[in-house]
């Protein structure tokens, strides 16, 4: 782990971050991979041999086959849809733009309840918030789909815990482009640099952190093993610092010297 800059202003990603949302996703995944040759992207999916690791290209395999996710995926809930279209379309940025619009459409038959990721995330954000660094969301859901989740997550909302929201229809590219987090950076009048932090649970969010030339935070709620975690950032795209829970990241985050109590 590198040496920290103290933050200034934090941006978190929201499905398997702060919020759960497995379940509506991966049916929703499972709904829009029948439609691929409809849309055009049967012939954009990547050709073997090109995945990151071997269990991409199993992946992608699967998918050709037969248009669902393997059930190990559904069964671990450890990858989020960008990640999958990151692994099934790689540098395709016109068929990844697609591919979420189709799944957008999707998901909004599927949407459900939303939970926490893990307990105390209201409380964390709210330190964060009192110690007085500036708090972000950027989401590669459709702003009306977020929004909702939003208001409804935790039983009572978390809209007053945010002082950006970015989502992806406000941008032509989301995740892992860097558009999303200079887009944030912009509407708050800040500019990039290490006091900036992006926590994420997937690799897309650590690109596009350190696309955007900031600190990226990798929240490993998945609990991938040490192996397994430097198996998958893709070369020169490494997280500057984990944390497996967020009670780790209140730490880094806020050193003793800086809480309040």
């Amino acid at each position: 782990m590198s040496r920290l800059t103290p933050p200034r202003t934090v941006f978190f990603d929201w499905h398997g971050t702060l919020a759960d949302t497995f379940e509506a996703m991966y049916r929703a995944v499972d709904e829009m991979l029948p439609l691929l040759a409809e849309l055009g992207l049967a012939s954009r999916l990547r050709e073997p041999g090109h995945g990151l690791i071997p269990e991409h290209d199993a992946f992608v395999a699967h998918v050709r086959a037969h248009r669902r996710l393997p059930p190990d995926v559904k069964r671990e809930r450890r990858i989020s849809r960008t990640e999958m279209f990151e692994i099934l379309f790689g540098p395709d940025a016109d068929a990844k733009h697609v591919a979420h619009e189709a799944f957008d459409r999707c998901y909004m038959r599927h949407f459900g309840a939303v939970q926490p990721f893990e307990p105390g995330v209201r409380a964390m954000l709210g330190k964060l918030r009192s110690a007085g660094l500036a708090t972000g969301m950027l989401t590669n859901r459709r702003r009306a789909l977020f929004s909702r989740e939003l208001g409804e997550v935790d039983g009572s909302g978390w809209k007053d815990l945010f002082d950006v929201v970015v989502c992806g229809d406000d941008v032509r590219r989301r995740k892992p482009s860097a558009d999303m987090v200079l887009r944030a950076l912009g509407e708050l009048g800040s500019s990039p640099g290490p006091e900036i932090w992006f926590v994420g649970d997937s690799t897309t969010d650590t690109v596009a952190a350190k696309e955007a030339g900031v600190t990226a935070i990798y929240y490993n709620g998945a609990k991938w093993a040490p192996e397994q975690l430097v198996r998958i950032f893709p070369g020169g795209h490494r997280p500057d610092a984990i944390a497996g829970d967020f009670a780790a990241l209140q730490a880094l985050a806020l050193p003793p010297r800086r809480c309040s109590g």
